[in-house]
Formats: structure tokens, sequence, C-alpha cells
């Protein structure tokens, strides 16, 4: 069985979930606890994202709730906490890589990222990679924009990227 927590910030209501090996998915924040719960009922069926039969340490479900609360707060710019990404195929997990090394405040391309991880013609996979990303804010997919310098898509919708820009100081480096 896989851990998870649920719990209330400022924002909204967020959800984190763990395998012995790290965290495997974090849901942005929403507004309505059900909702939370949905995503965690979600998460449970889906045999490719859970197949780790331990259950994980809650010190780490714990920290990691710590960690994204200070995050949203302004108090922390780095998330340090194990992850298991097992569930992305190889080019997701080289995708999510690339993507965790963008410095907090900065923003760069889907261009920027395909150049990393094979070449300009995979900008359109590294977007496909990305909505598929299960642990944002710590693979922070909010950071990466479109070429000509708008705000390009975001699961999480084009609201919360906005705030999470705004909260890293770096929406001002969009074009309007």
């Amino acid at each position: 069985m896989m851990g998870h927590l649920i719990f209330e910030t400022e924002w909204g209501w967020m959800a984190v979930a763990a395998s012995v090996r790290g965290v495997m998915a974090i849901l942005l924040p929403v507004k309505h606890r059900q909702t939370a719960e949905a995503a965690v009922r979600r998460w449970c069926k889906n045999p490719g994202l859970w197949k780790f039969e331990s259950h994980p340490d809650g010190v780490l479900l714990e920290t990691a709730k710590r960690h994204l609360g200070d995050y949203l707060h302004g108090q922390r710019h780095a998330l340090d906490f194990p992850l298991d990404l097992s569930s992305g195929s190889p080019f997701q997990r080289r995708v999510w890589r690339v993507t965790q090394r963008i410095p907090y405040g900065r923003v760069r391309s889907y261009r920027w990222v395909a150049e990393r991880v094979g070449g300009r013609r995979y900008a359109r996979a590294v977007g496909l990679a990305l909505g598929a990303n299960p642990v944002p804010i710590v693979v922070p997919c909010h950071r990466i924009v479109a070429s000509h310098g708008g705000l390009g898509g975001f699961t999480g919708g084009l609201r919360a990227k906005r705030r999470l820009l705004t909260l890293e100081g770096s929406l001002a480096q969009l074009t309007r």
C-alpha cells in the first residue's frame, strides 16, 4: 500500500503520495478537500503509478508537506526530499530531470528543454512529458514557457502558473 497525505495550505488543499522510494505524486492546491480526496483515489487506481506495496515512512510525507508549505509561503526555494519518478518513461524522466535544474525565479522555453533532451524537434514531446509530470513544483514545469515569451500551457491551469511565477518573481520575465 502506498502512503498519502491530504493537507490544507493558504493556497488550498493539497495531496502528496509516496512509495518507499520517495514522493510519487503531488496535487497542486485545489479549493475543496473532496477534490484532493478524489485525486488520491485516482492515483490509487493507477497500477502504473502504484507498483510498490510497502507503506512509506510517514516522516517523508510530513517533510514533503512542510517543504511545500514553506515554498508556497516564499520561505523555501528548493524542495529536497526523495522522489520516485518510476511512473514515467525514460524520455519523460529525462525531461523532468532537465526541468528540475531550472533555478527558482527563472523561466525556460519548451525549446530550451528540447535542445537538452534530443533536439528542437522534441519541443512538443517535452510539452507532453511535462503534462504528465506527477510532482509539480518539485519538477517545476510552471517555469517552462513558450518560446515567444507567452505562458504556454500548464496542467494546473494558467491561473496557478501565473501565481507560482509571481511567487518566484519571474512573471515579469515574460512578454506581455
